[in-house]
């Protein structure tokens, strides 16, 4: 692939409703989980190049991943990335309000549990609708969670595409809980292999 993918902003605009049907479908499931009402929304979605991303986030930044690898028509590596201080206050919450630190080692277990749990049902709600939207067979992998330095999670997904590709799908994510009066900020990242993006794109009608 050369050059960056001319995506319009139809397109964008597609994803992101896409983006906010599966956040309505996750919201409805951490109230579920949380016993109270939560709202999320897409403000943003946006193809960037692997170079974009990298400078994203500060390379001091601390932040906890869930992180599951993706099969079927766009095998990859996804992550949804929080903050460790937003981490730790959805993590607590969903613990019934105990104190959480997830930059603990060995990762305490219960929060490990919780928010790995969280992560599953986020992703797995964003993917279901991204598949429905591209008509694509997505199909998660158990996730798994960690907490560093942000750049050290992404240098795994990185590493494994990026030789061969060369763009991420960024989807933006607020969550606003009834406990907190701000919101919570997460990133979902697409990280496709080269097939896999050949194949995202395709069905979004983009050339690249």
């Amino acid at each position: 692939m050369t050059g960056f993918p001319s995506v319009s902003e139809g397109q964008l605009d597609a994803l992101r409703e896409a983006g906010n049907i599966g956040a309505a479908h996750a919201a409805t499931a951490l109230s579920a989980m949380l016993g109270s009402r939560v709202d999320m929304s897409v403000p943003s979605v946006r193809i960037a190049g692997f170079e974009e991303v990298t400078g994203l986030f500060g390379e001091e930044e601390i932040s906890c991943a869930v992180l599951l690898q993706l099969k079927g028509d766009v095998p990859g590596t996804m992550f949804f990335l929080l903050p460790l201080d937003e981490a730790n206050e959805l993590t607590s919450l969903l613990l019934g309000g105990a104190e959480v630190d997830l930059n603990q080692e060995p990762m305490p277990e219960m929060g490990a549990s919780a928010l790995n749990e969280a992560g599953n049902i986020l992703s797995g709600s964003y993917l279901s609708a991204l598949s429905d939207f591209t008509g694509l067979n997505l199909q998660p992998t158990p996730p798994a969670v960690a907490c560093d330095m942000t750049m050290a999670l992404l240098s795994y997904g990185l590493a494994e595409v990026s030789m061969y590709g060369d763009y991420a799908l960024l989807i933006d994510t607020s969550i606003s809980l009834k406990e907190k009066s701000d919101s919570l900020k997460g990133t979902f990242l697409l990280l496709p292999d080269p097939d896999g993006i050949q194949s995202l794109f395709e069905a979004l009608g983009v050339s690249i």
